[in-house]
């Protein structure tokens, strides 16, 4: 039996990254009080830094009432993080003998009522729970960055998760304000991350065969479907770009263009010539910005849309 998702008032964030913090910046937005795991204390400065330029976005973006930075907490002690914690959001390094280890430890210092989820992209809760004493509460819970801003949560379970852990997990992300999708089954990549990747795939070659720039590239997603994008997914840009018709018609008469040679869906040799490419392609972009000054700036805008969704709606 877990505990009731309207009695969760702490969480515990595993991991010194931009995603560890970025999802206690989220909780504690939420009004949670916050437990934060960092492998070593030195990097705690680092760790605050992104948790206070978060706060600025959070803020405009409206904060509960009992959201506080103050509500957090810091410390290298794997134990002390885990005492009397009601829920786990782990966001270790992509590493999978590290993380199953580290799921044998979780899975013999927390309460058995306890879930653990965990924010990988790349890895199988499946792999990841083969050494946890308690698999079945064991649930992959994959934000997309920065998470305390975009709300999408990747929910899917391994072999040995329970389905009552996904149901939990499912609902408790919907009322601490994230938008769960619940998976059908595990696949690579997941589904957000994997039409990212083809989008990414296509870039590369692009770049690689001399026939965009990534500032090309970036010109034609920000001023052509990005913006589309935000209200309407593909599937119902497609549906609504072919008037009443809809996507019988949009299928009908664009249908054999898709076998056409377009796009290519296998990633190009990453070559120090396309590796170099992006580098300086992204460097003359950035104009001498420093990641923090990039970071607010892009959090700004994504707030800006986010407002400006939520007004129209």
């Amino acid at each position: 039996m877990y505990i009731d998702i309207n009695k969760v008032t702490t969480i515990s964030s595993l991991g010194g990254g931009p995603i560890g913090a970025g999802w206690a910046a989220h909780f504690l937005s939420k009004g949670f009080k916050v437990k934060s795991y960092i492998h070593d204390i030195e990097e705690k400065s680092s760790y605050e830094t992104i948790i206070k330029t978060a706060w600025k976005s959070l803020k405009e973006m409206g904060l509960h009432e009992e959201a506080s930075l103050k509500n957090l907490t810091i410390s290298s002690s794997l134990e002390e993080v885990l005492h009397e914690t009601h829920f786990v959001q782990e966001s270790i390094p992509e590493i999978l003998e590290l993380k199953s280890n580290f799921y044998k430890i979780l899975g013999e210092l927390l309460p058995e009522q306890i879930i653990i989820a965990s924010s990988t992209s790349g890895l199988t809760m499946t792999e990841i729970q083969k050494l946890c004493g308690t698999p079945e509460r064991t649930v992959i819970g994959h934000p997309f960055n920065p998470p305390y801003l975009l709300p999408l949560v990747e929910i899917v379970g391994g072999k040995k998760t329970a389905a009552s852990t996904i149901d939990w997990a499912f609902s408790f992300y919907q009322s601490a304000g994230k938008k769960p999708l619940a998976m059908k089954k595990e696949i690579p990549g997941f589904v957000a991350t994997r039409l990212q990747e083809a989008l990414w795939r296509e870039a590369l070659h692009m770049v690689a065969a001399g026939e965009a720039t990534p500032e090309q590239i970036d010109t034609a997603l920000i001023n052509g479907p990005a913006p589309r994008m935000a209200v309407q997914g593909q599937c119902m840009a497609f549906h609504v770009a072919c008037g009443s018709g809809g996507m019988a018609t949009n299928l009908d008469q664009f249908g054999p263009a898709l076998k056409l040679p377009w796009t290519r869906l296998k990633a190009p040799e990453l070559t120090d010539s396309l590796r170099n490419q992006m580098v300086e392609g992204c460097e003359t972009m950035s104009k001498g910005k420093g990641f923090e000054e990039m970071a607010r700036q892009r959090d700004k805008s994504i707030v800006a849309i986010l407002n400006a969704i939520k007004d129209s709606r």
